[in-house]
């Protein structure tokens, strides 16, 4: 139960981090282009690599630790960087149709089902 507590208060943590990069991005350059959601989901594709590698790779990091950091913070920061991660492990397995079919489909669909969603809430 612990380390549900944990990862809930990183990601409460996540999502203030989330707000805070966003809104301080967009209200700099202020454009109507979402640049702050697109910085936070940069930043955060960046973090999670960067977390992966010092676990995985040098150590230094804990699996709970990792877990906590990579499901709570970032997966509140944003979920863009467990997609990008997802994508990058299919490409490092040589998975290229899954990766294509991956990509296309959660965009595509993705943006596909907002318009969706918009008609039924319409008709709500």
């Amino acid at each position: 139960m612990e380390k549900i507590a944990l990862i809930a208060a990183f990601g409460a943590l996540g999502t203030l981090a989330r707000y805070g990069v966003a809104t301080l991005v967009q209200r700099n350059v202020q454009s109507g282009f979402p640049y702050g959601v697109m910085a936070a989901n940069l930043v955060g594709s960046l973090l999670f690599g960067v977390v992966w590698s010092l676990s995985e790779e040098k150590g230094w990091i804990g699996e709970n630790a990792r877990v906590i950091i990579l499901v709570g913070f970032m997966g509140a920061f944003t979920t863009f960087s467990t997609f990008a991660f997802d994508n990058v492990q299919l490409a490092r397995a040589s998975q290229w149709a899954w990766l294509a079919l991956n990509l296309v489909v959660t965009n595509i669909a993705g943006v596909a089902l907002v318009f969706v969603g918009f008609r039924l809430g319409k008709l709500v």
